[in-house]
């Protein structure tokens, strides 16, 4: 699946990846697979982002109390009959154990059930929430897209761990 194969380069990229604000111009890495209207949406909101090997853009952003969070717009979209959707998503945990604890898990599920917009997903080791986005979404969409897993993976990853890994 290729979401197991992004959690390990998001693993590797995480890693090294300082927190630096998101207010300044694109780097201006492109790739083949990267979706270009993404890129102009990002370049007009003035998010700084790098485009890694999937094709996708990673995002860093400063949050409240010093912390930090990642995040990834997906450039591939994904369809079902005539809906088509794209993923904006930001990992929150890192498990020790293949498996979540089951207070983690448990805890997880009840966050999803009370989001507005998106769910906590697995990949591997990796809490990761999702936002599932129309694939035409607007550029005020996406940003608030943004801003909402953001907020979310970075409060849960407060609450479950006291970290600021992502």
């Amino acid at each position: 699946m290729r979401f197991h194969a992004f959690a390990a380069a998001l693993v590797l990229l995480s890693a090294s990846m300082p927190g630096v604000a998101a207010t300044a111009a694109s780097t201006g890495e492109t790739d083949r697979s990267a979706d270009p209207a993404i890129a102009r949406q990002l370049d007009s909101l003035k998010y700084q982002y790098e485009v890694d090997e999937d094709g996708d853009y990673k995002l860093a952003f400063d949050m409240d109390d010093g912390r930090s969070q990642l995040a990834f717009v997906i450039s591939d979209v994904e369809s079902f009959g005539d809906t088509k959707v794209r993923e904006v998503w930001a990992p929150a945990y890192r498990s020790s154990a293949a498996q979540f604890p089951s207070e983690v898990a448990n805890r997880l599920l009840e966050d999803s059930h009370a989001s507005k917009l998106g769910a906590w997903v697995k990949q591997g080791d990796m809490a990761v929430f999702v936002v599932k986005l129309s694939a035409d979404a607007s550029q005020a969409q996406l940003s608030d897209a943004l801003d909402f897993v953001l907020r979310t993976a970075d409060q849960m990853e407060k609450e479950l761990t006291g970290k600021d890994e992502f």
